[in-house]
């Protein structure tokens, strides 16, 4: 007994003389922050209220989690709210995606979109496939998708290895394509086998020559994999238009480096533009020269700006005859992306989607383009809700980043651009990747592409039709500054 008590006292003494130097190393620490707080000159609040001012980045840091879990409602959070990020992941997870109590969605709120019920519902939802859309059919190989929802661009570099082989493994069970992004074509875009559209950024990783023009060979090459289905020529993004993509160094990694071709360890910054593209007869000049090449349909991408450009590419289109034409078009939206961006090209350049979709559809239609030049939609569109709103405006295909990003696990940490995602989505940490793996997640995204697909089709049946691309205008209805809504036939009518 007397051993025991000893023992114990002896642990005892221990704890004790641990503690004291703890608060020894603790009131020195104190004391050598109070010292450097006081002489620093850089930080007011420091200086005015040494150590305790210390807390302020630790709050100003822990604020955005605190208030995107505890304190902000489920309709108020931005870019994404909770109950957004609550549905994908029900979605992916395949578990229960129905509410009870009534709708927390505010239905009073100016621009909110509201679907017309048919008083005849269409039956047989679950047995709705959307029939097959052709895009390029001129091309040597046209591409002709049955899907209507696809993964947008995200570059091998700014996502990680095994965050791109889960979405390449989940949109070839889910039968979408999958963009590159502009980071080129990597092993891990090819692991699932699925169809790819490469992306050509304004820097054309993958397929640029060591001055950073275009490496026929290259494309040529890259053209020569089955996999490989259409090539999408990126103008500009929503994240920053007007200026290229940003990849910190501290993501150029050896492979990343080798793939796109350019110095391990430095920032890929793109070009603003395309060089070589200066004006619309150059863009169709390149639009030709690469579909020529690889014999596929051939695209762009951008987000809208002066509407009237668009009438002048039009105009150039008609005068050189709608062969020269792009086969698609993907109209980005101005409220963001996955990638890092400048905030003032983030908060303040570009038209959002819900303008400039209705526009673009329009000016296509009044001239006789739509048909030729298929629209794809991108951006914020991440539930059924959203993509119905898009087909019915007239988008033949919408594609999603960040709603596959979530269906991965992506908790909306905001550190895509600082190699600190703690999803392991978009870092390069090794030990941060660990968390995904590719086998669970790719089952994941599958089940969000399909349970996306499912909750459009029933949106569809219910305003009466059988195929969610036959939505249109007449199906859906805007909320005013009154309070009221109109149809968005009304509120867009066709350019006569």
């Amino acid at each position: 007994m007397n051993g025991w008590m000893t023992t114990l006292l002896v642990i005892a003494q221990w704890l004790v003389a641990l503690f004291v130097l703890a608060l020894l190393i603790g009131a020195v620490a104190i004391v050598v922050m109070y010292v450097i707080d006081k002489r620093q000159t850089r930080h007011t609040i420091r200086r005015n209220f040494p150590v305790i001012g210390r807390f302020r980045y630790l709050f100003e840091h822990l604020g955005e989690f605190f208030r995107q879990y505890f304190y902000a409602m489920d309709r108020e959070e931005m870019p994404f709210n909770r109950a957004q990020r609550s549905w994908v992941y029900r979605a992916a997870k395949n578990a229960d995606r129905t509410l009870a109590f009534g709708s927390t969605r505010d239905l009073t709120k100016n621009g909110t979109i509201i679907f017309a019920n048919s008083a005849y519902p269409h039956q047989e939802e679950d047995k709705t496939q959307p029939e097959p859309v052709t895009i390029g059919a001129d091309c040597a190989q046209p591409y002709s998708p049955t899907s209507y929802f696809h993964i947008s661009g995200m570059s091998y570099g700014a996502l990680s290895p095994v965050a791109v082989t889960a979405l390449s493994k989940g949109a070839k069970l889910a039968g979408c394509w999958m963009n590159t992004g502009e980071g080129g074509l990597s092993p891990y875009h090819l692991k699932g086998e699925c169809d790819i559209v490469f992306q050509i950024g304004t820097a054309k990783y993958g397929v640029r020559t060591a001055s950073g023009e275009l490496h026929e060979e290259k494309l040529r090459d890259i053209a020569g994999n089955k996999h490989v289905k259409m090539f999408e020529i990126k103008l500009s993004q929503g994240a920053k238009p007007g200026k290229g993509g940003i990849l910190p160094g501290i993501k150029v990694n050896a492979e990343i480096a080798e793939i796109r071709g350019i110095p391990e360890g430095q920032d890929s910054i793109s070009p603003n533009r395309h060089p070589e593209i200066r004006n619309n007869d150059e863009l169709l000049d390149f639009i030709a020269r690469v579909r020529t090449i690889t014999g596929k349909p051939t695209g762009i991408k951008f987000v809208m700006g002066e509407p009237n450009w668009i009438d002048e590419l039009v105009a150039t289109i008609k005068k050189r005859g709608e062969a020269s034409a792009p086969d698609f078009i993907t109209l980005d939206s101005a409220d963001g992306g996955t990638g890092s961006a400048p905030q003032p090209l983030m908060d303040y350049v570009g038209l959002k989607l819900s303008e400039s979709l209705p526009m673009l559809v329009d000016k296509l239609a009044a001239a006789g383009l739509k048909e030729r030049i298929r629209i794809v939609a991108s951006g914020k569109m991440i539930t059924p809700a959203d993509v119905a709103w898009a087909l019915a405006i007239g988008a033949d295909f919408v594609v999603s980043a960040r709603g596959f990003m979530f269906s991965l696990g992506c908790i909306q940490a905001m550190q895509c651009n600082k190699n600190t995602c703690p999803t392991g989505i978009t870092t390069h940490d090794k030990s941060l990747q660990r968390g995904l793996d590719p086998a669970d997640k790719s089952v994941r995204v599958a089940n969000y592409h399909k349970y996306l697909e499912y909750g459009v089709n029933i949106i569809a049946h219910s305003c009466g039709v059988s195929d969610p691309r036959q939505l249109n205008r007449r199906h859906a209805r805007v909320v005013t500054h009154t309070g009221d809504s109109i149809s968005l036939a009304e509120r867009y009518p066709p350019a006569n």
